[in-house]
């Protein structure tokens, strides 16, 4: 196992630096320069060049790669080109906020497509059809579509969450848990279908195991050879596509945080693309690329975990 983590993390780290570097080279390679948009759209080629030599986007590029390799390692992210101001604490502020709307989408997808796709297997019949058309359509609405939806139906007829706006915990956990719920719930409808399916999937497979039916032989009490043995043996799947959803869920946040008004990271690298703002964008995909790799490090400790075979592929 402890050969298995070190890989694991050898790979993360290599990950997580090849995506500082393309994403510094694709910054140099898009038309245009920072010291383009701090001078302004007025300015003359000589505003301009002196700009980016005070920027140092005049050097050459692999001085200019060292350098910021080497901010990164102590922390420094940089300075906004459009408001001078840090990247590093505004990201630290929003990532909470997109974080944690994937993490409760995932959890909420956990729960509901885990209870239906489990339900579906071991009733089958009637309940297994409902359940697989119901997912089915619940895959083919638009995010966006459902969250409109959401908003009409919950906010502006039945005012019972704010349609829009963002609350910190800090200042009101209640509003805070609120500001989210919407959000979290249109997330939710796609993912729990993905997990409903899977679940239904891998439980099928797990009933027809040997095992399984060596333990109906002997005696074994149904709900325990269905919520724990089998439950278990098709966990491994169950839990790659939680991850997976995480991920899809984390990464694209740029829709649902604009429709709900939400200052995440979705946000800010929309801002950052249509103000030009290099250094921010750059901020944006190493952070969103931190916590990718994060979760699929965890994921991978996880599966490996839930099956031992995994740790020797």
């Amino acid at each position: 196992m402890f050969g298995y983590v070190i890989r694991r993390l050898a790979m993360a780290v290599a990950t997580v630096f090849a995506a500082i570097v393309i994403s510094f080279l694709l910054v140099h390679l898009t038309p245009g320069s920072p010291g383009a948009i701090v001078a302004g759209a007025d300015a003359t080629e000589a505003e301009v060049a002196k700009a980016n030599a005070e920027l140092g986007w005049d050097q050459p590029l692999w001085t200019q790669l060292t350098a910021y390799l080497k901010n990164l390692l102590q922390g420094d992210m940089g300075t906004s080109i459009i408001d001078g101001q840090p990247i590093q604490a505004d990201l630290l502020t929003r990532l909470p906020v997109t974080f944690f709307i994937a993490l409760f989408a995932t959890i909420l997808s956990a729960v509901v497509g885990v209870a239906l796709g489990v339900t579906a297997a071991v009733r089958g019949g009637h309940t297994d059809r409902g359940i697989t058309v119901g997912s089915g359509i619940a895959l083919s609405l638009p995010a966006f579509w459902v969250g409109v939806l959401l908003v009409y139906v919950i906010a502006v007829r039945a005012d019972l969450l704010p349609a829009t706006g963002y609350v910190p915990f800090t200042v009101d956990p209640v509003g805070w848990l609120q500001s989210l719920l919407l959000p979290v719930i249109t997330l939710a409808v796609g993912g729990a279908a993905v997990v409903a399916r899977t679940a239904r999937a891998s439980m099928r497979g797990a009933l027809r195991q040997e095992h399984i039916r060596t333990l109906q032989a002997v005696g074994t009490p149904p709900w325990r050879i269905r919520y724990l043995h089998a439950l278990r043996y098709a966990s491994v799947p169950i839990v790659s596509v939680l991850g997976i959803q995480f991920i899809v869920l984390f990464g694209g946040s740029v829709i649902i945080e604009n429709l709900f008004a939400l200052p995440g990271l979705g946000q800010a690298s929309q801002s950052a693309v249509a103000a030009h703002d290099f250094p921010a964008l750059q901020g944006v995909v190493i952070v969103a690329t931190l916590v990718v790799v994060i979760t699929n490090l965890l994921l991978d400790l996880v599966i490996a975990a839930l099956d031992p075979k995994v740790r020797t592929a």
